[in-house]
């Protein structure tokens, strides 16, 4: 199906829109006449009325209010061709093999993905400013060639028109949402006054509360699900078609290779983020400049072996009749079964050889997409720093409840000395009482309290413990891209500090054990 036709679906489908918005306005028109031309006007046909006036309020908006939203490209980094000459050549340089006009703008995001986007007129008829998107992780996880094949897929889409097009498929779609959410929300408000008066349960059906608001939203909603299922044959097709013009450019293994990392990166960024590069932010400190988007070709590096499993084994997913992307591993398959281009997949350099400076344009993506908050942490030395300074911090939180608990009973400041000495005073378990317990330890009485409130001591004691070693160096937590950070000690300390603190926390406690470690350790 050509541009032109795809256009005129598109627009005729968004028309459908305004054809039910106008039955609507019109049924409510009717009933307002029958109701007023009938002679009795009472307290109740006024009600109607005005409510019919209420409701036909957000459908009138839903029609009239035509403008879309101006686009405004995520939180990134706009690329100067003067500063990333070797990136836009490389750009400009697909767009003329792919034979369309190239992006007039391009931006550096914080996310594993490529887009691309035209600021196009008269709802996607004319062309107008194309901007691309590259996520840093792209950059960072890809080599040359898979990054040339997905940005070749990006331009596809501009060569098939799908960005103008998409001018008018985003207005379709911005209009029932607009319409219906005002709706819902309109009859979610009158719900929540229902239950604020007293007239109906927080969890109870909303019943008669809103229910003009939601009958007036139903044929938007099913007209929402009609949309998405008559655009998603074409959205899918469309995928396809920019495939197939990426094999064409880069090459059809570099572009299957980059289809089956692109998932991988997906799940290795998102665990690099929540277990590296925030790992410090409640201690107060970020990895050094540059890093935090940066680190993570540090696990990609270390964690080879275990990703190249996930590459093997493409995400399965079950199709929905509402997603426009087709599944990962049929593009795949559909790449793969192309004939052999004579361009078998080679290691080429990473993408970020693209870059003049990667620290320096990665550091700047931080700058606009971290949070203020986060930006104005502390930043470390290094990754070693940050894992031992952090976890420090952490550990020294952790046995917080137990200095507060020695406070409450003994006084002083709670520090390991003041806790060892009120062990020897035999109020072990009366320090056990004052820390947080749930509610069934609270419940426990005698042997069975004690158990419960063992390991706790255990591992609030173990804090105190660590944080003494690491003051006197003979201890210190381990950078590992493989696993959890380890606290190292010299040879054979950490069996007998396992050992003492069991003696610590024994039914008869006894603290000689740790004090001879620590003596010796000092």
């Amino acid at each position: 199906m050509g541009s032109t036709l795809r256009a005129a679906r598109a627009l005729i489908l968004l028309l459908g829109f305004y054809l039910i918005g106008f039955i609507l306005l019109g049924a409510l028109g009717a009933l307002d006449w029958g109701l007023v031309s009938g002679g009795h006007v009472g307290v109740g046909v006024m009600k109607l009325v005005i409510l019919s006036v209420i409701v036909a309020i957000p459908v009138v908006q839903g029609l009239f209010v035509i403008r879309s939203p101006k686009f405004e490209p995520p939180a990134g980094v706009r690329v100067d061709e003067h500063a990333e000459p070797r990136l836009w050549a490389a750009v400009r340089r697909l767009a003329e093999q792919t034979g369309t006009r190239a992006p007039d703008e391009i931006y550096l995001v914080a996310e594993v993905n490529a887009a691309v986007h035209e600021e196009s007129r008269l709802l996607g008829l004319r062309s107008g400013r194309r901007v691309l998107l590259i996520g840093v992780p792209l950059l960072t996880g890809l080599d040359e060639a898979q990054l040339m094949g997905v940005l070749a897929h990006e331009f596809g889409h501009y060569s098939n028109a799908d960005t103008r097009l998409g001018a008018i498929n985003r207005r379709g779609f911005e209009q029932i949402s607009r319409t219906v959410t005002t709706l819902m929300g309109r009859a979610e408000a009158k719900r929540a006054q229902k239950t604020a008066d007293g007239e109906a349960s927080p969890d109870a059906d909303s019943g008669q509360a809103g229910l003009s608001y939601r009958l007036a939203a139903k044929p938007f909603i099913w007209y929402g699900a009609f949309y998405v299922r008559s655009m998603r044959g074409a959205m899918r097709r469309a995928e396809f078609a920019a495939d197939h013009t990426a094999a064409r450019i880069a090459g059809r293994d570099a572009v299957a290779s980059a289809l089956r990392e692109i998932p991988v990166l997906d799940t290795a960024f998102g665990f690099y983020l929540n277990s590296y590069a925030t790992l410090g932010t409640g201690a107060g400190l970020l990895p050094p400049p540059g890093e935090f988007y940066g680190g993570l070709r540090h696990l990609l590096s270390a964690r080879h072996d275990e990703l190249d499993k996930l590459r093997r084994e493409l995400p399965q997913e079950e199709p929905s009749p509402y997603d426009t992307h087709p599944p990962i591993a049929e593009r795949v398959a559909r790449i793969e079964q192309l004939a052999d281009d004579g361009r078998a997949a080679t290691a080429s350099g990473p993408g970020t050889g693209l870059l003049a400076d990667p620290a320096a344009a990665f550091a700047a993506v931080e700058q606009v997409s971290l949070t203020p908050r986060a930006l104005a942490m502390r930043r470390a030395e290094d990754w070693p720093q940050l894992v031992h300074a952090s976890m420090t911090t952490y550990a020294a939180n952790s046995a917080e409840p137990l200095r507060e608990a020695v406070r409450a009973v003994r006084g002083g400041d709670g520090s390991l000395a003041d806790t060892l000495a009120a062990v020897d005073a035999g109020t072990l378990w009366q320090i056990a009482d004052h820390l947080p317990k749930s509610e069934e330890a609270a419940a426990a009485t005698g042997r069975a309290a004690r158990e419960f409130a063992r390991p706790r001591l255990r591992a609030m004691l173990s804090a105190l413990v660590t944080g003494e070693l690491i003051g006197q160096g003979a201890a210190r937590f381990e950078l590992s891209w493989t696993g959890p950070a380890e606290l190292r000690m010299a040879d054979g300390l950490a069996e007998r500090v396992e050992q003492a603190l069991d003696a610590a926390v024994a039914d008869v406690p006894d603290t000689s054990g740790l004090r001879q470690t620590l003596a010796v350790s000092a």
